[in-house]
């Protein structure tokens, strides 16, 4: 299942409406430009994972809830096959298969992450991201070239980062094929659920 942008952006600004809070409220909650909000929130530009985390913690939502319309439901436990799971585009190529969509109360989202090798980034500065929380990459196959600030590491399969994810970070595929690894986001300790 692969949510609809458009979908996605009329939850985001039914909620925002909902709420009362501007375009320049959410703006500045989600570090973007009044008019960068407004194009994302119109269905006209991708939304990154990012983006949509920093939306649902605003408007005090699940990011499962903006991404699906629906409040995830299960609180035992959660099973999802080998290939299933919430398909979220995050940005070019990268492919986050979100692995408990319906669990609720998460203290963290698990994703199983497939980067794509790309010429072209081989050699070009690596996009660096920031969320709060922290974050745990464990490599299961390919490599992975891996930007902390002005820190890079290389993975391979086997190897595992754990990192202040509310500081510069990105990764991008190397040794000509996809990288694919488990990413779990941790959810800063104020909002997690006891």
């Amino acid at each position: 299942m692969e949510p609809n942008i458009k979908e996605v952006a009329n939850r985001i600004k039914a909620l925002r409406e909902d709420m009362d809070f501007t375009f320049e409220e959410m703006a500045a909650a989600t570090n973007r430009s009044a008019q960068e909000y407004e194009r994302q929130e119109n269905g006209e530009q991708d939304l990154s994972f990012t983006f949509l985390y920093k939306c649902a913690e605003k408007l005090g939502v699940d990011v499962i809830e903006l991404l699906t319309g629906e409040n995830p439901h299960l609180s035992g436990y959660s099973l999802i096959r080998a290939d299933a799971g919430l398909s979220i585009k995050r940005r070019a190529g990268f492919e986050y298969l979100h692995k408990a969509p319906h669990f609720k109360n998460k203290l963290a989202e698990p994703f199983l992450v497939t980067a794509p090798y790309l010429e072209e980034e081989q050699d070009a500065p690596i996009h660096l991201s920031k969320h709060a929380g922290q974050e745990l990459d464990y490599i299961l196959s390919g490599r992975m070239r891996f930007a902390y600030e002005d820190h890079v590491e290389e993975l391979a399969a086997g190897d595992t980062l754990l990192y202040d994810s509310g500081r510069g970070h990105g990764m991008v595929a190397i040794g000509g094929e996809p990288c694919v690894f488990l990413a779990i986001v941790l959810k800063p300790q104020q909002d997690c659920i006891s």
